[in-house]
């Protein structure tokens, strides 16, 4: 698959696509993951919604963040306190995680809130206007 992307984009008819191969491995790397499962949803027309199962974390303990174009969530908990739990039986997960998702050119995140253990996080496309620009051309 990868010489498939590579080919692809090394077509002399893609100029300056360097970075969206970059985008497309960085995705594949995340795609692998799977703590903690999430949901992505269409909301209406041009709205995303992104859903984290993070049951036991606190707001305080988990962080958004949007560097260029990707979105990073991450947990940390914060188990100081807690050792002298001793459990019969261990099945949810304790540990801290980091999701990255690759957003497209457009996606503005509208918003975030944690309800019952799950952390949502909604993007919007607005309309973008069409814009046609003439470009001079000038004689030598």
């Amino acid at each position: 698959m990868t010489t498939t992307r590579t080919i692809l984009f090394d077509s002399p008819f893609l100029l300056g696509f360097d970075h969206t191969r970059a985008l497309i491995d960085r995705a594949a790397k995340a795609a692998a993951e799977s703590y903690p499962p999430y949901n992505v949803e269409q909301i209406g027309e041009a709205g995303v919604r992104i859903s984290l199962a993070v049951a036991g974390f606190a707001p305080d303990e988990l962080a958004i963040t949007l560097e260029g174009r990707q979105l990073t969530i991450a947990g940390k908990r914060d188990d100081a306190g807690k050792s002298e739990q001793a459990f019969l039986h261990r099945g949810i997960a304790a540990r801290g995680f980091v999701r990255s998702f690759v957003l497209a050119d457009g996606l503005e995140i509208e918003g975030a809130r944690l309800e019952h253990g799950l952390l949502h996080v909604d993007l919007i496309r607005p309309e973008a206007e069409r814009q046609v620009r003439r470009i001079p051309i000038t004689a030598g």
